[in-house]
């Protein structure tokens, strides 16, 4: 397991991603599994940044582990903010137009199409959203 705990701030997205893609790379990461996981990186990491202890500023900590069968990482995000689960958030509907749809709920969208597996538990004061990837 690796991990990095780091201020929760929209300008410290890239240093996450960084962390995480030096992983993927050790691993040979396939490079749409790897775009995949720094796009939800920017939403979830973003996310935390923006809203989970607005208007301050409060720390996260990324875990990334890795399973052997079949190949595959899981990130985990924790942060001490607001109680939020944003899979409980109702669905885009992807097939209005632009003009139509409610603005908001298509990162975490994505994030759920892209993912192989993607969940939310609240925890000792603690929100804690996986992702896994496989990369087989």
């Amino acid at each position: 397991m690796k991990e990095l705990t780091i201020e929760a701030a929209v300008e410290n997205i890239d240093k996450v991603t960084a962390f995480v893609t030096e992983e993927l790379d050790k691993l040979d990461c396939p490079m749409k599994a790897e775009t995949q996981i720094a796009i939800a990186i920017d939403e979830l990491f973003g996310n935390i940044a923006r809203y989970a202890y607005s208007p301050d500023i409060g720390k996260a900590t990324v875990r990334l582990d890795v399973d052997e069968n079949p190949l595959s990482v899981i990130i985990t995000f924790i942060d001490n903010g607001v109680p939020f689960n944003p899979l409980e958030q109702t669905e885009p509907d992807v097939h209005a137009s632009a003009k139509e749809r409610k603005i908001g709920g298509l990162g975490i969208f994505l994030v759920k199409k892209t993912m192989n597996m993607v969940e939310y538990e609240y925890k000792d004061g603690q929100n804690i959203l996986r992702i896994k990837k496989n990369l087989e």
